[in-house]
């Protein structure tokens, strides 16, 4: 496989787990961060990067717009939900389980 097919095949998956998240708004930040240890920020976040080592001019904010498809404040107001007590203590203790004794 060239290099060229592997980086087509990584961006088509990529789009497709965007498309994914965007269909799938019932799915929290906060799950994500508890069960999988990243949520769509992060994805945000590593495109800025992604962009920022290439030299290319893409902020954060940006990148937020490309992952949720929309301005992040639009997707705040319309699916986000505020994290259930129960869920912050389950993501803090998983926080503390990954840091070093």
């Amino acid at each position: 496989m060239t290099q060229d097919i592997k980086t087509e095949l990584e961006a088509a998956a990529f789009r497709r787990l965007l498309a994914h998240l965007r269909q799938h708004t019932e799915v929290q930040n906060i799950e994500l961060m508890i069960h999988g240890d990243f949520c769509r920020n992060c994805l945000a976040k590593w495109y800025a990067e992604a962009a920022d080592e290439r030299s290319v001019d893409i902020g954060y904010e940006q990148a937020r717009e490309i992952v949720y498809g929309m301005p992040y404040s639009e997707w705040k107001d319309r699916y986000q939900t505020e994290a259930t007590a129960e869920q912050l203590a389950i993501y803090q203790d998983r926080q503390k389980s990954k840091q070093p004794s």
